[in-house]
């Protein structure tokens, strides 16, 4: 059992079709993640990686499950700052329910080790990355414009 984790949960008005694209097309997700595009061909035992504008791979992993629009299970694993890499594997949950007109996406992220600095560093980045992610698909525009791997790099 994971000993640390952190659980978001966002409701988006759209439909779970959308949501999954708009998790899943690498383009898209630059839009709304600071220019990190997330990478992969959305199969299970696919590489999947969060790469920046430059190239460099931010957080690299597998996909462990996925079930189109509903669900899909990350193995993720930091490549940068060596305090978090050193952490190892985590895993990221991404769970869509739709809900009347919205969506409910919930994240679920956990890693087998207690006061982790991963958790720590993913609990102050999805919730601006999930703002982003709202404002975009429901308004056209962003919440927020601070590069998410600024904070990630300091």
């Amino acid at each position: 059992m994971a000993k640390s984790t952190y659980v978001y949960v966002i409701y988006i008005r759209t439909t779970p079709e959308k949501l999954w694209a708009a998790l899943t097309d690498a383009e898209f997700t630059q839009r709304y993640w600071f220019g990190m595009r997330s990478e992969s061909a959305w199969k299970a035992g696919s590489p999947w990686k969060l790469v920046d504008g430059k190239g460099e791979v931010w957080d690299a992993g597998e996909v462990m499950e996925v079930d189109p629009p509903r669900r899909v299970v990350l193995r993720w694993h930091h490549q940068n700052k060596p305090e978090l890499k050193a952490e190892g594997d985590s895993f990221c949950t991404m769970q869509l329910e739709p809900e009347e007109a919205a969506v409910k996406l919930t994240i679920t992220h956990t890693i087998d080790r207690e006061h982790s600095k991963v958790i720590e560093a993913v609990s102050g980045g999805w919730p601006k990355v999930l703002s982003n992610l709202k404002s975009l698909l429901e308004n056209g525009a962003l919440a927020l414009d601070e590069p998410y791997h600024a904070k990630r790099a300091s």
